[in-house]
């Protein structure tokens, strides 16, 4: 059922999202500063493009850690990448969502977009595993 709803994702619109956060990533390269955020648009691009049978976390909640977030400094790159590249990926993740609404078959679709939009306005600090 992963591998069905995987290809019917990046038919119907993971692919075009998936090239979103790539485009991010290679912007994010050019500058020197931004290489831990291209990094993770990579990774994220890639989980994008086939997001059934994984999901994003808090890497606080591997490690099982009582600290709170990812401290200050991530705090500061989640703020500097949602000015910069978060708000348009959660733009795009919104539409995209909006769209896939439209039909019953596009719900799960819909949802998956949605928990996207939300990963996209504060990446730093999660990670990607297999359910």
């Amino acid at each position: 059922m992963r591998s069905i709803g995987n290809f019917l994702w990046f038919i119907f619109g993971g692919f075009f999202m998936g090239l979103a956060w790539w485009f991010f990533g290679i912007l994010a390269f050019i500058t020197i500063i931004g290489i831990p955020w291209g990094k993770a648009c990579f990774v994220i691009g890639q989980f994008t493009f086939l997001p059934f049978g994984r999901e994003a976390v808090s890497r606080n909640v591997l490690n099982q850690k009582d600290d709170i977030g990812t401290g200050v400094l991530g705090f500061i790159g989640n703020v500097i990448w949602f000015i910069f590249a978060g708000a348009w990926l959660a733009i795009g993740h919104i539409i995209s969502a909006l769209a896939c609404f439209v039909t019953i078959i596009g719900i799960p679709f819909g949802i998956q977009h949605l928990k996207l939009a939300g990963i996209s306005l504060a990446p730093i600090g999660k990670t990607i595993v297999s359910k």
